[in-house]
C-alpha cells in the first residue's frame, strides 16, 4: 500500500476529486493548507505573499493503483498544456499498516 499526497491549486480540487471518483478512487482526505514553493511566494509590487493557499489531497491505495491515480492528478492539476510554477507537488510514500477504526480490520 502507498500514500499519495497531492498538493495542488485550490481551484483544481473539485475536478481532481471528481475524476478520481470516476476512476474508482472514492476515499480521500482533503485539507486546505498554505505554503510556498521554489519561487518563495509571489511578489506584487512591494508586497510579498509567502503563504500561498493550496489543497492537500491524500489517498491510501494499493501499489498497483499508483500509476492510475498519478495519471488522473497530473492530467487535471496542470495549468495549461505545459503547466506552471505553483501547480503543486505529488509525494508518494509506503504504508506499513492500515486499520479501520470501527472494526479494527487491517487493510484498505
Amino acid at each position: 500500500m502507498i500514500l499519495i499526497r497531492a498538493i495542488i491549486r485550490p481551484d483544481k480540487k473539485e475536478v481532481i476529486l471528481d475524476e478520481l471518483s470516476k476512476a474508482g478512487f472514492h476515499a480521500a482526505t482533503v485539507v486546505d493548507v498554505v505554503g510556498r514553493g521554489k519561487q518563495k511566494g509571489i511578489t506584487f509590487g512591494d508586497v510579498i505573499y509567502d503563504e500561498i493557499p493550496k489543497s492537500l489531497i491524500m489517498l491510501a491505495v494499493n501499489d498497483g493503483d499508483k500509476d492510475k491515480v498519478l495519471e488522473v492528478i497530473f492530467r487535471h492539476a496542470k495549468t495549461g498544456e505545459t503547466g506552471a510554477f505553483g501547480d503543486g507537488k505529488i509525494i508518494v510514500s509506503p504504508i506499513d499498516e492500515v486499520y479501520t477504526v470501527s472494526s479494527g480490520v487491517a487493510g484498505l
